[in-house]
């Protein structure tokens, strides 16, 4: 159990389910919108499921080799590197989580014939490698680094996807509009698990204070202060509500309320609740709270796959799961 918490475990769970989810209910439906009974092969998505959790696990572990001192003083009854684990162990199973990742995507990389998916699983661990040793430290760009991260993880989906179709029907494919539907749709998913992601980043800097102050980290909880970094989440959770109310009103393409109807009371208004949690959050265990109600809007954001792929299968007269059609 104490290596499954090592490696967030839930958190990889929710990783998978996200690629799942894009896959199966934004990428499939869209393919079948345009006649396409074609879909992404199943070992192309377990190589992407396989090279994404275990370079993911890789970084968790890493991240907790290089915070052993800053975890005994923020989060001690969560310590394990260090205390359960010895730091020789913990370098091994990041380098074996993060060399079977680095070779699943490789693999699929190749059989894709795709130098950006190549790319992106070289480059990504030696991000997690940098942050986790350095960059988390510093003014800004750890937080940034993640919230890249978090958005890849859903974008690669897309680029995976379109990679295929290039490699089964050459630049036939580039010729409609299909990639540039399947970018739109999983790239608006992966804007907003960036700025979500970020929002949360800056809450643990608010959490992790008292270490971060400790080992001269330089994080915006640190610099600017526990106001003016509270004012900075406003500001994002602001632009996100803006985001979603202008999308949801002027670009999504259904007819049906259910869509708008989602948005305000899944999504805008639990932000809107969220904002007031951190408002009045004047503690650790306060600033925890809203942490995690902001994990569970995050994955509200994710279930309105669901939503989109019903209304597409209605409004296109497509089957739902293969099973039945939706009039």
């Amino acid at each position: 159990m104490v290596y499954l918490q090592l490696i967030r475990y839930k958190n990889l769970l929710f990783l998978t389910f996200i690629q799942f989810v894009m896959q199966q209910l934004i990428v499939a439906p869209l393919l079948q919108k345009y006649g396409f009974e074609y879909i992404t092969p199943d070992y192309t998505l377990l190589l992407l499921l396989l090279a994404t959790v275990f370079i993911a696990a890789g970084g968790y572990v890493i991240n907790d080799y290089f915070d052993i001192k800053i975890d005994r003083i923020n989060k001690p009854d969560k310590q394990f590197v260090g205390t359960i684990v010895t730091k020789q162990q913990a370098m091994l199973l990041h380098q074996v989580f993060t060399g079977i990742g680095v070779i699943c995507g490789l693999v699929l990389a190749f059989c894709l014939r795709s130098f950006t998916l190549a790319f992106l699983f070289i480059v990504v661990p030696g991000l997690l490698w940098f942050y986790s040793a350095s960059y988390k430290r510093q003014f800004l760009i750890g937080n940034l680094i993640v919230a890249l991260l978090a958005a890849l993880s859903v974008l690669v989906v897309g680029i995976g996807t379109v990679a295929d179709l290039k490699h089964t029907y050459a630049n036939l494919v580039f010729q409609t509009t299909i990639p540039a539907e399947i970018y739109t749709w999983i790239g608006g998913f992966a804007v907003f698990s960036f700025l979500l992601t970020f929002v949360r980043e800056l809450v643990k800097d608010l959490q992790d204070v008292e270490g971060d102050r400790e080992m001269e980290c330089r994080t915006v909880a640190i610099v600017w202060g526990e106001n003016k970094t509270k004012v900075l989440i406003y500001s994002i959770v602001f632009v996100v509500v803006l985001l979603l109310a202008g999308v949801s009103l002027y670009y999504i393409p259904f007819e049906n309320s259910l869509s708008f109807r989602y948005v305000l009371f899944g999504l805008i208004l639990p932000l809107i609740t969220f904002g007031y949690l951190i408002l009045k959050a004047k503690t650790i265990e306060s600033l925890h709270a809203a942490a995690s109600f902001l994990k569970y809007i995050m994955l509200l954001g994710v279930l309105y796959s669901f939503v989109f792929y019903f209304l597409l299968a209605k409004q296109f007269g497509l089957s739902l799961f293969n099973l039945f059609l939706i009039k």
